[in-house]
């Protein structure tokens, strides 16, 4: 069993998970990892689909669902969800003629855990150097 697999409910703590961005550097397979999920992240129509998927009730979308709210052709959101799966960030699952996505929540966990950690470090907004 991996270690995030025995965690109890309410005992964990994000420092468990992975190093923050300030607190220690980053192995290569991490940043790796990371820089997948920023690259995925780094482009408006991924993040808008991320955000559909996420948002939805009851966690699934179709995908005929998602295309009609782009001005881009089926292959082009397709390709934007294939990236977004490659990154780790949403699951899918073809039922009959069509697919359904879903979000991976312990991969969207530990980006915002790692980014947490990264901005605590830092001053707060507006303050004077």
């Amino acid at each position: 069993m991996s270690k995030q697999e025995l965690r109890v409910l309410g005992e964990d703590k994000p420092e468990d998970c992975c190093p923050g961005l300030l607190t220690a550097p980053l192995a290569e397979e991490q940043a790796v990892e990371l820089a997948k999920v920023f690259k995925a992240l780094g482009d408006p129509v991924r993040l808008r689909l991320l955000s559909m998927i996420a948002s939805r009730a009851g966690g699934e979308v179709c995908v005929c669902e998602l295309t009609p709210a782009f001005d881009l052709s089926q292959p082009t959101i397709s390709h934007h969800l294939r990236l977004l799966r490659e990154a780790g960030l949403i699951a899918s699952e073809r039922r009959g003629t069509w697919v359904y996505y879903r979000l991976l929540p312990q991969m969207t966990d530990r980006l915002a855990g790692a980014l947490t950690r990264a901005m605590d470090g830092l001053p707060p907004t507006g303050a004077a150097s």
